[in-house]
């Protein structure tokens, strides 16, 4: 069951685990939930890094129980409308990435990489951890992964 943009309204735990509505995405959703997280991102990039850091362990420990809430509301686990885990993924992302628009979209291109390509462990935990947190760690790992080699590389480039 998808719910329609007037019961997330009505729902604050789906209309929060929907990324406010971009999880309605028709076709992509985590891709459209990962864009919705882009502005967001935007302000959080100028916190210290341990305040950054603060906001993803928190906006992590919520979507544990955000996510396991909104899959139990909605009967299905993970359902592919759940956007919150792709918000938080995209965050750890751009964790101290380089500022400018260039390197979003990079971050933007490599955590979809691995959150659809879903490589070990990612795939592993994708399969075997259920509830919200089973729903949250997947997106976590994918944005570890994302984050190294978008570090990797602002590391190569400034080499040269």
């Amino acid at each position: 069951m998808t719910p329609t943009f007037a019961q997330l309204i009505r729902s604050p735990v789906l209309f929060l685990a929907f990324g406010f509505g971009s999880g309605l995405a028709r076709k992509a959703p985590g891709t459209f939930g990962t864009i919705a997280a882009i502005p967001l991102w935007y302000g959080l990039q100028f916190l210290s890094p341990a305040a950054y850091l603060g906001v993803i362990a928190i906006t992590f420990a919520f979507g544990c129980y955000l996510c396991g809430a909104a899959s139990k509301k909605l009967g299905v686990h993970d359902h592919g409308g759940i956007v919150w885990d792709e918000f938080v993924g995209y965050w750890l992302t751009m964790f101290m990435a380089p500022v400018g628009w260039m390197w979003a979209l990079y971050g933007f291109v490599l955590f979809r990489i691995f959150d659809i390509a879903k490589p070990q462990p990612i795939g592993w935990a994708d399969r075997r951890v259920h509830g919200g947190l089973g729903i949250m760690l997947d997106d976590i790992l994918a944005g570890i992964y994302a984050a190294l080699v978008l570090q990797g590389t602002a590391l190569l480039l400034d080499t040269f």
